[in-house]
């Protein structure tokens, strides 16, 4: 598990570096765009998913605890809830964005007057498309390892009900709690780089 973390760690590592890359390359684009990123909906989903790490420590406590099945069951549930939680606000984002016209693809990538009559003058449509680039290919990433995780997490909630995990026995579930808190993790960095990082409160 730790060497599968390593790898997906340099995976993310290069989404990072090309952020960076490009942020300091186009300040004043990136800070613009950023403005149409709600990032109340942002801490939302940051609360949630923290939450759910949370979840996922107790689970992995009630198995080596030996607590009974419904117990770990319980908060396996929990923590697929509020990862489906997460999910469903996402959604709603790329929804808006799309509203908005700010899918970063030929054709999509459409901005409607007002987010248009925000853009500075120095900055470059292309500039403002790179943001959301970015902004999709990070997102979209790390929602792909979550909807992975609830898939993951499925069989070994069944196992846990029919009581096979013990306090000599539970390494997928605590290989799973890594997983997990390695992608809660992830957007842990994501939130403050694309919603906060330049944004103006009160903006979206």
């Amino acid at each position: 598990m730790w060497v599968f973390i390593a790898q997906e760690v340099m995976f993310f590592g290069g989404l990072f570096l090309a952020y960076l890359i490009y942020r300091m390359k186009y300040p004043d684009a990136f800070m613009a765009a950023s403005n149409h990123l709600n990032w109340t909906i942002g801490t939302f989903n940051t609360a949630v998913l923290i939450t759910s790490s949370l979840t996922m420590a107790l689970a992995v406590w009630a198995t080596q605890a030996g607590r009974a099945p419904k117990v770990q069951v319980a908060f396996m549930l929990a923590t697929v809830l509020l990862g489906l939680t997460f999910l469903s606000v996402k959604a709603y984002e790329y929804h808006e964005k799309y509203t908005d016209g700010l899918i970063p693809v030929a054709g999509w990538f459409n901005p409607n007057r007002e987010i248009l009559s925000h853009i500075p003058a120095n900055v470059t449509l292309g500039q403002y498309q790179m943001f959301f680039w970015l902004y999709f290919a990070m997102t979209g990433l790390h929602a792909l390892h979550m909807i992975v995780g609830v898939g993951i997490i499925t069989p070994i909630i069944f196992w846990a009900w029919r009581g096979r995990y013990t306090p000599e026995y539970h390494a997928p579930v605590e290989n799973f709690g890594l997983y997990w808190h390695f992608v809660d993790i992830i957007w842990i960095f994501l939130f403050p780089l694309l919603y906060l990082l330049g944004a103006h409160f009160g903006k979206h």
